[in-house]
């Protein structure tokens, strides 16, 4: 059986280099590699509105995909909710396919030669990053520990470890699996040629000049020039993102393609940045404690995405002694006892405070990344994190509503139409983290009737137990990249979502 021989060789000649001692665990961990990102795949064939796709059946076992042209896909049934490897091998009409790269090669639609190129990568990223993860099974006890035991990324995107541009080495210097001590710098620009939004600090200062953070892959790949030694910093899960021990989390540009998105910062995040910061402390005060917002300390940009930094609160800063902050994408690599009954209290808690910002007039992209859990002494969840709002979506009717005055944004982050609003929270949430913690269909949906009773009872948790579920069509995405934007499926609705009935 071929697979995607450039890929992983590349990766096997660079690591013999690089570190040799890796080589053994890296070969061993490819397989199960190749079964994660086909699971995603095969997820998104089974449930996204491709147009190359005609129909699906289902039979007893198995699922059918039948494909403009003729042939036809056949594979297991596809639980839009469930993480793992367990899709180890589809068939287009009689040929096995246990490689995601080489069955969209043969599927020859269009971009798929790009895809899968990109797919390969994720598999040959994603069994270094597993053959280097920490095993030591001992609770972290700083925030970025917490980030570097996410080993698999996006529970459900495809290319949920690619990261094209990068080599081996960069991987193991920059990735925040392999644990790594980043050297992050500054870039000198005269304060006349930058915007600024919030306080930048004196640190960042010299004289007439700002000075920019800058991720040392971005300066000697992109920007091409020198920089100063700053701090030493530890890289978060998005791996642009810095903590910084004892200080704020440093936001920098980094203009690689990570799982779908080029991770530069816009002039327009930049200049939103203090009044987002502003509103999510003022909506974050009236969920009664149940959530808090890491503000915005500064933002700066030599108006360039590839030169500009924001600096974060840690989300540290909002536990107690006692308790820890958890990122919920990291939820699923703790020893927690991930009941159902502490499945329920999570998903009570995160939708409760989801819902009531929605109904202020806030959607949050509250996916595993962004969302983070302050733990009790004995594990029970007691509040939420909230970082990150570069991309939420605010509704200026819905703010006035309830008489609180809309920032002054123009823009993609403004919008009053509630399917746009409500797709925003719910694709992140509960198509998200909730499902990524939950690991299945079945405990999702049991999950969200046991929380149920104790919602808000607002016109969008209506929305959001009458109809489908709403998620990123991300393989679509990938697929069409000459349309911009978001693109969107409905998955089953996971409260009504029994055991054997998961495919469309």
């Amino acid at each position: 059986m071929s697979h995607s021989p450039t890929a992983e060789a590349e990766v096997t000649d660079e690591l013999a280099v690089v570190r040799p001692g890796l080589l053994a665990r890296y070969t061993a961990e490819l397989p199960g590699a190749r079964a994660a990102v086909l699971t995603r795949l095969w997820r998104a064939l089974a449930h996204e509105p491709l147009p190359w796709i005609t129909g699906r059946s289902r039979g007893a076992h198995r699922l059918a995909l039948r494909l403009a042209g003729g042939r036809t896909l056949h594979g297991p049934h596809a639980d839009p909710y469930a993480t793992g490897d367990h899709v180890t091998a589809v068939h287009l009409d009689r040929e096995r396919y246990d490689d995601p790269a080489r069955l969209m090669a043969d599927l020859a639609v269009p971009h798929a030669a790009a895809f899968a190129a990109e797919l390969a990568h994720s598999v040959a990223s994603l069994a270094l990053s597993r053959a280097d993860a920490e095993r030591s099974g001992e609770w972290p006890e700083r925030d970025w520990e917490w980030e570097q035991r996410v080993v698999d990324g996006h529970p459900f995107h495809p290319n949920c470890r690619a990261r094209p541009g990068f080599s081996v080495a960069d991987q193991l210097a920059y990735g925040p699996e392999h644990r790594p001590v980043v050297e992050v710098g500054t870039v000198p620009v005269p304060a006349a040629e930058c915007l600024v939004s919030g306080d930048w600090p004196d640190e960042l200062r010299d004289g007439d000049e700002l000075l920019l953070p800058v991720h040392p892959w971005q300066a000697a790949h992109v920007l091409k020039r020198s920089y100063d030694p700053w701090r030493s910093a530890h890289p978060l899960m998005s791996l642009r993102t810095l903590a910084v021990p004892g200080g704020p989390h440093v936001k920098t540009a980094l203009s690689a393609r990570l799982t779908s998105s080029v991770r530069d910062i816009s002039t327009y995040s930049v200049a939103a940045s203090a009044a987002l910061s502003a509103l999510g402390t003022e909506l974050a005060a009236r969920t009664d404690g149940l959530l808090h917002v890491t503000r915005t300390l500064g933002a700066a940009t030599a108006h360039s995405p590839d030169l500009a930094a924001l600096l974060r609160e840690s989300p540290e800063e909002y536990a107690r002694p006692g308790e820890r902050v958890v990122p919920v994408a990291a939820l699923a690599t703790t020893p927690l006892p991930r009941s159902p009954a502490w499945l329920a209290a999570f998903t009570r808690l995160a939708l409760t405070a989801g819902l009531r910002l929605l109904d202020l007039g806030v959607a949050l992209e509250a996916h595993g990344q962004n969302l983070l859990v302050v733990l009790g002494a004995d594990d029970t969840p007691l509040r939420l994190v909230y970082r990150d709002l570069a991309d939420i979506r605010i509704s200026p009717a819905r703010l006035a509503r309830h008489g609180v005055t809309p920032p002054a944004l123009t823009g993609r982050l403004v919008t009053d139409d509630e399917t746009a609003l409500r797709r925003k929270l719910f694709g992140s949430l509960v198509a998200g983290a909730l499902a990524g913690t939950a690991g299945s269909g079945p405990a999702l949906g049991a999950a969200l009737r046991a929380a149920l009773p104790d919602l808000p009872r607002t016109p969008d948790l209506a929305a959001l137990r009458q109809g489908p579920l709403p998620a990123k069509a991300l393989t679509l995405m990938r697929l069409s990249p000459e349309i911009p934007g978001d693109q969107w499926t409905a998955l089953p609705n996971p409260l009504v979502l029994e055991p054997g009935t998961s495919d469309q």
